[in-house]
């Protein structure tokens, strides 16, 4: 089998005896609670109990540090949940994988815990931006880029013919339609003013950390400075009276709050490596991996695509190639040409009863569970022997009833070799999290409707 995996078991096994000769102090590592629980010598089932017993919640802990905050992105878990058990489960120099990365939240506070992070993802933007809050750079030189490509930008917008042509050049049909409805004229020359000036940085690394400022202006709870009223709902509204700020100086503020976050990064010569991967057929190794912490996408739930295409069509992405893109997530509601797939009782009970109000809907719910098996089975092959995997998820609800996502999970993780070792209820802090539900505020949204509470689900492959 041909590897993208970047670390040989060589330098693994080097670099965890270099770290025990130098007499790596664990408790600068972990808070006083965990390191209790590692001095008392349990095992990883006693530690991971012992964690699903613990606080999850974590209300009113700042979320907003090393480079977390470098973009909004819907229904991101608090950097503090994967920290627990990343510092919790495993040793400096050890492998962390999220699978499904998301915007990159384990992998962030894997490397800040001098442990080795794996992120994989379909999703351009979740990988353009675990691509830029992984990579330590020079706020200084971003700085002065930054400004450079600003200046750029209008002297580029005072050739209003240059500007022009490139409109008119760079698009295909269907993602123009959608820009002319989503942009304003004004905003559209201003967006492709910025990206004509960062196409123009040669750095790799620096030019994504620019991307990433730039589809911040753009994919936000306001909306941005598109026409969209609110692009954290799963279907963006447009607002005809919105008046979009000045792009150019949103970029600019943006920048400045970015190179703040981008120099609070501090790796002490980990890495990350978010690589393009799908969660149903990693391209790793068997038994390679210490740690997996992910959050799947809910069932029928969030569509990231219709949020994110608001930057990405900027970025050299085509409606169309998104369209088709979105239909291979995890959790889209194209069925297709899916095969029967045998499940265990409760979540082949649900099915059923699902089937009896909406035969549409189950044959949904049944895709979803089925993909997310393939995913189990995959964690199941690439973890170690005694490694530990979170699955944060929360339940859906469809045609008012309840299908138990968590519980579904975890009887198909069992039937696949895992050790169920508990599933811990979690309230979601809703006043810090891109999300489209509301407190105290009746809804006929099934999305507001389930999304309060998610459950952490922890495996252990014996």
């Amino acid at each position: 089998m041909t590897s993208a995996y970047p670390i040989t078991e060589r330098q693994r096994v080097e670099l965890k005896e270099q770290l025990r000769l130098m007499a790596f102090d664990m408790a600068q590592l972990v808070d006083d609670k965990q390191l209790q629980t590692i001095q008392m010598g349990l095992g990883k089932r006693e530690r991971l109990t012992a964690l699903l017993d613990g606080e999850l919640d974590f209300h009113g802990e700042n979320g907003a540090y090393a480079s977390h905050d470098l973009h909004a992105f819907a229904a991101k878990f608090p950097p503090q949940l994967p920290r627990a058990f990343i510092r919790g489960l495993t040793q400096p120099g050890d492998i962390v994988l999220d699978p499904m990365m998301g915007s990159g939240t384990t992998v962030v506070e894997a490397i800040i815990a001098e442990r080795y992070g794996i992120g994989l993802d379909i999703d351009p933007l979740a990988l353009r931006l675990s691509s830029a809050k992984t990579k330590p750079l020079n706020a200084d030189h971003l700085r002065e880029a930054g400004f450079g490509i600003i200046d750029s930008a209008k002297t580029l917008l005072a050739n209003k013919s240059v500007i022009e042509k490139e409109l008119a050049r760079r698009f295909d049909e269907p993602t123009r339609k959608f820009i002319d409805y989503w942009f304003a004229p004004n905003t559209q020359r201003e967006l492709l003013a910025l990206v004509i000036a960062l196409e123009n940085v040669t750095d790799a690394y620096i030019r994504r950390f620019f991307e990433l400022t730039f589809s911040s202006i753009i994919v936000t709870k306001s909306g941005g400075v598109s026409r969209a009223r609110d692009l954290a709902h799963s279907r963006p509204h447009l607002d005809p009276t919105k008046n979009p700020k000045n792009a150019l100086d949103q970029f600019a503020l943006r920048l400045r709050k970015n190179l703040i976050s981008i120099a609070r990064l501090k790796t002490n010569g980990t890495s990350a490596f978010p690589l393009v991967g799908d969660a149903r057929c990693m391209p790793l190794p068997d038994s390679s991996i210490d740690l997996i912490v992910t959050s799947p996408p809910y069932a029928n739930a969030i569509d990231y695509m219709r949020a994110h295409k608001f930057s990405l069509v900027w970025l050299g992405e085509s409606t169309v190639n998104l369209s088709e893109l979105r239909s291979r997530y995890i959790g889209s509601e194209r069925v297709g040409q899916h095969k029967n797939t045998a499940f265990p009782p409760k979540p082949e009970a649900i099915i059923r009863r699902l089937s009896e109000r909406d035969k549409s809907k189950a044959a949904i719910l049944a895709k979803y569970l089925a993909e997310m098996g393939m995913v189990l089975c995959e964690m199941h092959r690439v973890l170690r022997n005694d490694a530990a995997a979170i699955v944060i998820v929360g339940t859906s609800v469809m045609r008012d009833i309840d299908v138990e996502t968590h519980n579904c999970l975890a009887e198909i993780a069992a039937t696949l070799g895992f050790d169920v070792v508990g599933v811990a209820k979690r309230t979601l802090d809703r006043n810090k999290r891109m999300m489209p539900a509301r407190f105290g505020r009746r809804s006929d949204s099934m999305i507001e409707q389930r999304m309060h509470d998610e459950y952490v689900i922890g495996l252990l492959k014996p």
